[in-house]
């Protein structure tokens, strides 16, 4: 574990390589994944500038690299380089915009093209060309398919369900170390077809 919840804020985080999975688990018991956080992305941050506790847990997930900076270092870095807050700004409407794109898919979109989008932003971040297909790109990050549930709030029966049609229609490879998406476009159709009607 990196951090975990409640602990006080007492560095700024950076995934410098690998992943990390910031996660909750609730009052059942039951864990919740909310982000698998990539290389060159920071967090913690909101409990260093609140002062209050930190919200979630972090784990690495498989073989990951962090770079931590202290408070007091992340403050003085802060003084001395003042242009630094608009950059912090900027993170902060990233995420803000992200979490309303999220909680936007979940109250309108089906889960079919909510894990269409998930696939796709999970290519752009971890994926790797085929070298023997360049159309296709593996999906780095391995996730198990109750992984992959916990991030779209579904059962992991209805993700496979739903990988298993994509895979019907080639959009999608399931190996046995994770996903290949053969067809970019086929799964951008899926994502958006919900928007269309």
């Amino acid at each position: 574990m990196i951090c975990a919840r409640g602990d006080p804020p007492e560095q700024w985080i950076a995934c410098a390589k690998g992943a990390v999975r910031v996660s909750s688990t609730s009052i059942s018991g039951k864990q919740i994944t909310l982000t698998y956080v990539e290389p060159g992305i920071w967090f913690g941050d909101v409990a260093i500038f609140d002062g209050d506790r930190r919200t979630h847990d972090a784990y690495a997930h498989g073989e990951t690299t962090i770079l931590c900076v202290a408070k007091a270092d992340f403050r003085k870095i802060l003084a001395a380089h003042v242009e630094l807050y608009e950059a912090m700004l900027r993170l902060h409407a990233r995420r803000i915009r992200q979490l309303y794109g999220l909680v936007e898919d979940l109250n309108t979109l089906p889960l079919r093209a909510r894990l269409a989008k998930q696939l796709l932003h999970l290519v752009r971040s971890y994926g790797v060309s085929s070298l023997s297909d360049g159309r296709e790109v593996r999906i780095g990050l391995q996730l198990a398919q109750e992984e992959l549930a916990q991030l779209l709030g579904a059962s992991r029966q209805r993700v496979n369900q739903e990988l298993k049609a994509m895979e019907r229609e080639d959009a999608i490879r399931i190996e046995p170390g994770g996903l290949v998406v053969r067809n970019r476009e086929a799964l951008m159709r899926i994502s958006e077809a919900d928007l269309e009607k």
